[in-house]
């Protein structure tokens, strides 16, 4: 009979390892959101797929300001939401969007994409 003691003590140690990844980068990340939430006035979430990339975290404080964060995978993302206490929703339907605030800069840049606008071409 084969000893497959250490085959599971490897696999054990590596599943620990990545847990123990995960969690420094939820930290992280979770840290992010708090900065960014006392810096706003607080802060609601929600969580978007964007492929191999990973999950995006977009934020919406209080203040109507936006900004978003990178997690490596949904399970990092929903970690960071969780620790930081985040208000997470479901989809970021037009109640939601409504509490986003643009600015010239959103404008002009949106503008500038779609329409070739100089202000936002590479130098």
């Amino acid at each position: 009979m084969a000893d497959t003691t250490a085959d599971t003590a490897g696999t054990e140690g590596t599943a620990g390892a990545a847990a123990k990844k995960q969690d420094r980068k939820a930290a992280r990340l979770a840290r992010q959101i708090g900065a960014f939430a006392k810096e706003h006035g607080g802060a609601e979430g929600h969580l978007a797929h964007i492929g191999q990339a990973g999950t995006r975290i977009v934020l919406v404080g209080t203040d109507g300001a936006w900004g978003d964060l990178v997690a490596p995978a949904y399970a990092t993302a929903q970690l960071a939401a969780e620790k930081a206490g985040l208000t997470l929703h479901e989809e970021f339907d037009g109640e939601f969007a409504a509490k986003v605030e643009t600015g010239p800069y959103e404008w002009t840049r949106m503008a500038g994409i779609q329409l070739g606008g100089p202000a936002n071409r590479a130098a």
